[in-house]
């Protein structure tokens, strides 16, 4: 008969069929041998790494999970030293040496790295070291249960790192976009990432005959107008004119930064790398000029909305900051994507501004010379808005038999619709004019016209028809403010009017009201940006007006400009104001409000 197997050196790492085996099937059987199988089979499988440390701090014993997160076979552990097994681990064995001292459980943080292969580029483990007595209180070593928490730091970092992306974001959305001027929206955004993600940063967007074009010739600059920069004052005075608005860079579209641009994509660079000058040759000098200002890293993103590419935001960190990292390019790359957005309302809202103004300046500017014995004067002031921009006019038509037709008028709505609106009042009033209709019929046909044509632009219009045979002004509204009579003492009264209905209503039965003049007197027509505000009763505003301190033998051009000085005290406007002021220069009187004509 074969003898027992000798029982292994240590029983925690033998395996547990062959312990069994060594000490007997008396022993296998009986309660203690089916408590140790229960435990062992507990600590075999546990999902935690467990070891045992004999008082020299050498391997007896671990677990199935501590041989695969260490990448190695339980039996390369026993009788090995942690330094021995791993070697790339840190963590502190003096600890391990309190414990087996003074029997106190204690943590222990080790980082590193082992032979098992991990997506960390460091891992990190957290143990729990309990110290082992026998039955005769002698220690025999120590026991460590861990767990990597190298995957939960991470996620808890990521977690971190997305809670406060979004809190960046969502905080862009309130601070940059604030208003609807291009140049004030590009500060924001320069002051919102600097400091809390650059040194420094600026916005350069395409130049105004290029902007938005995605297909230029190969090779070819496109030009960039730096629109805003913001940095700390020092760094600002090293960099010089690269750190002053307006200046105008080149980017060849060839260049890979040029192309990155285009595709939507950031560019990260270290200023110090081969590659920092790969913009084009004017860039070549810029990042020079960025290294000597002390400058180490930078990353561009592009201002991109609608799949239309507006420019670019350029984001730079100097020697004592860290260097960019791919996720702060993708942080800068979300933040432009919604600077974007606000940019992109900002750059149409500024085009359509500006299309509108022009198209209305151009209209008001057409030849309308009344006969030479009227003398006027006109003010046009867009509002301070870009979005109110739109239908005020003003016109004077020299009729036949010396008379003169003056005109006053607003299209309800703002922008370029509105400004084309006006040009449409405009044209049909004259028409009707010269063809000899009188006021209350002119304006009775224009809101049957509009009406019927479904043109859906409503408008207020005064129309007042001066005759030099008989010294009067005939008077029809149409929802408009009433005029404003200076008397040749400097008197300031409201001239009554009837008023009808706006025009394009449809409902229009417009009257007119004959008034004679006195010499010298000056008739004021306005539209309601001059007087109107809001939360004001219309009373209250009107009765300004007649408070107004003028010399009625001033030039009319100093006249509209002290009315317009008195009336708003240099704010700017909250709706479009026109102006029409209007002087006889002949022996028949300028038509007024109650005086017998002269």
């Amino acid at each position: 008969m074969a003898p027992d197997p000798e029982p292994p050196r240590s029983m925690l790492s033998a395996d547990l069929d062959a312990l069994l085996t060594a000490v007997g099937a008396a022993a296998a059987t009986s309660d203690l041998g089916r408590e140790y199988r229960m435990l062992r089979q507990i600590v075999d499988g546990a999902a935690a790494a467990v070891a045992i440390l004999d008082p020299d701090l050498r391997y007896r014993y671990v677990n199935p999970y501590m041989a695969r997160m260490n990448g190695l076979p339980a039996a390369s552990h026993i009788g090995h030293t942690m330094d021995e097994v791993l070697p790339g681990l840190h963590r502190s064995e003096e600890v391990l040496r309190q414990v087996l001292r003074d029997g106190e459980p204690r943590e222990l943080i080790a980082t590193g790295y082992r032979w098992a292969r991990s997506p960390h580029a460091r891992r990190e483990w957290r143990a729990t070291y309990h110290r082992l007595v026998s039955e005769r209180g002698e220690v025999v070593g120590v026991a460590g249960i861990g767990l990597e928490i190298a995957e939960p730091r991470r996620y808890l970092h990521e977690l971190e790192y997305a809670h406060q992306r979004m809190t960046l974001l969502d905080t862009a959305a309130n601070q940059i976009g604030t208003t609807l001027d291009v140049d004030t929206t590009c500060g924001e955004l320069t002051g919102f990432v600097v400091p809390s993600l650059a040194d420094a940063a600026c916005v350069e967007l395409f130049s105004s005959e290029r902007a938005g074009r995605q297909r230029l010739d190969a090779g070819r600059p496109t030009g960039l107008r730096r629109v805003a920069f913001r940095a700390a004052a020092p760094l600002t005075e090293r960099l010089g004119d690269l750190a002053t608005p307006g200046a105008f860079e080149e980017y060849v579209r060839a260049a890979p930064l040029r192309r990155r641009l285009e595709q939507g994509r950031f560019w990260l660079y270290d200023l110090r790398g081969p590659d920092a000058g790969d913009g084009g040759p004017g860039c070549i000098d810029r990042v020079a000029r960025c290294r000597a200002a002390g400058i180490r890293s930078a990353v561009v993103v592009p201002l991109a909305s609608d799949a239309r590419l507006l420019g670019a935001l350029t984001l730079v960190r100097g020697d004592s900051s860290p260097v960019f990292t791919r996720q702060d390019a993708v942080v800068a790359q979300d933040l432009a994507a919604r600077a974007a957005r606000a940019l992109s309302r900002a750059v149409h809202y500024d085009r359509e501004h500006t299309m509108a103004l022009e198209l209305q300046r151009a209209l008001l500017s057409e030849p309308s010379v009344p006969h030479p014995n009227l003398e006027t004067a006109s003010r046009y002031l867009p509002a301070d808005d870009s979005t109110l921009v739109g239908g005020d006019w003003f016109d004077s038509l020299a009729l036949p038999g010396n008379r003169n037709m003056l005109v006053i008028g607003d299209v309800m709505g703002h922008g370029v619709e509105a400004a084309v609106a006006m040009s449409h009042y405009r044209s049909m009033l004259r028409a009707m004019a010269i063809n000899g209709l009188p006021p209350h019929q002119v304006l009775s046909r224009a809101d049957q016209l509009v009406s019927e044509s479904g043109f859906g632009r409503v408008a207020t219009c005064l129309l007042a028809l001066g005759d030099p045979r008989t010294g009067t002004l005939t008077y029809a509204n149409a929802g408009h403010l009433p005029p404003l009579r200076l008397s040749t003492e400097g008197v300031a009264e409201i001239v009554p009017v009837p008023v009808g209905p706006p025009l394009g209503t449809g409902y229009g039965r417009y009257g007119s009201v004959v008034r004679p003049g006195v010499p010298g007197a000056v008739l004021l027509m306005y539209t309601d940006g001059l007087v109107e505000r809001r939360g004001e009763d219309i009373d209250v505003s009107l009765d300004r007006l007649t408070r107004l301190r003028l010399n009625p033998r001033d030039p009319l051009e100093t006249i509209l400009d002290e009315a317009l000085a008195q009336l708003t005290g240099g704010r700017a406007a909250e709706d479009d104001i026109a102006l029409l002021a209007v002087r006889t220069k002949g022996p028949r009187p300028l038509p007024d409000d109650g005086s017998e004509p002269a």
